[in-house]
């Protein structure tokens, strides 16, 4: 949910941290929009990119384009600003009665609704300037996005699931990044794309379980209050089902061996990242959602090998 990586909130706690980076860095006019875009939260921006990386490793040659990387750095970055932007618009009434979002910066007032609509309308046109870079193909699949990026902040609203929406528009990169390099689609970075929309749907319901208790106040859903005590049995069927089928994409990319003695590495970090979650600990959801992160980097680093080995 955007309530998650996408926004970065934090349980018990308002979305502003005192004394953070933004603060001691930036010009006070400057802090409300990059707080807006949650710059001093990137856990959600790397869970973005990640997808567009591995597509690119697996397409590609024995060293992923370092071209294609940074392009999709910078496209993680100004798209899962301007999603958070969606986000914040259309929860603003909401957050301004939640105890931990209410100091968001359209809920607060101190960023007026016109200011957040000229801001978001900016970081489009960044986006597009980004995927002006890229083949045809790439770039409309890129706009396509943009269904995701409108319509998923309403997702908690209306259905129990919205962590698979999240995982639809989150790895949508995965497909990008193989069409970047090889400007066409098959099976491999479809594989790839659905391993990644298990790999969400067990980081983000891990992380929903913080906020629970306030999701049931408000009103809106998720799968933490739908599958309940069976979210631990769940999750872990989600990273089985993400391991399954990244091994899967591997073995129709022809990877070597390398790949997957590295992804051994990732199957004991998933099950370490399990097996000692608490669900009703928001200390433990957070930590076992953050350490996602390097379970991507290590799936990224894994593909390379098994290009190089």
């Amino acid at each position: 949910m955007y309530n998650a990586p996408m926004s970065g909130r934090t349980n018990g706690h308002t979305d502003i941290p005192s004394g953070d980076w933004i603060d001691r860095k930036l010009p006070p006019w400057a802090r409300p929009y990059a707080r807006l875009i949650r710059l001093d939260r990137p856990s959600g921006t790397w869970l973005l990119l990640l997808p567009c990386w591995w597509g690119v490793a697996l397409a590609g040659g024995k060293i992923p384009a370092l071209f294609f990387l940074l392009l999709f750095a910078a496209g993680a970055v100004v798209m899962r600003g301007a999603g958070c932007i969606v986000n914040d618009i259309y929860d603003r009434d909401i957050d301004r009665k939640v105890e931990r979002t209410k100091g968001r910066p359209l809920a607060s007032g101190e960023i007026a609704l016109w200011q957040a609509l000229v801001f978001l309308f900016l970081l489009l046109l960044m986006g597009f300037a980004v995927l002006s870079a890229f083949n045809p193909l790439t770039f409309w699949l890129g706009v396509f996005s943009l269904v995701f990026v409108f319509t998923y902040p309403l997702a908690k609203r209306f259905t129990w699931w919205p962590q698979l929406v999240l995982g639809l528009a989150f790895n949508w990169g995965a497909i990008m990044g193989w069409t970047a390099v090889r400007d066409s689609i098959g099976l491999t970075p479809v594989l790839l794309y659905l391993a990644g929309v298990c790999w969400t749907l067990g980081y983000d319901t891990i992380y929903a379980h913080q906020d629970k208790d306030d999701d049931a106040m408000i009103g809106v859903k998720s799968l933490a209050l739908k599958l309940g005590k069976k979210s631990l049995f769940w999750v872990a069927m989600f990273y089985f089902a993400t391991l399954i089928l990244l091994t899967a994409a591997g073995a129709a990319a022809g990877l070597g061996k390398g790949f997957y003695l590295a992804m051994l590495m990732a199957v004991s970090l998933a099950a370490w990242l399990v097996l000692g979650w608490n669900p009703d600990d928001p200390a433990s959801c957070l930590k076992r959602f953050r350490i996602n992160r390097e379970f991507g980097l290590i799936v990224f680093a894994a593909i390379v090998i098994g290009k190089i080995f």
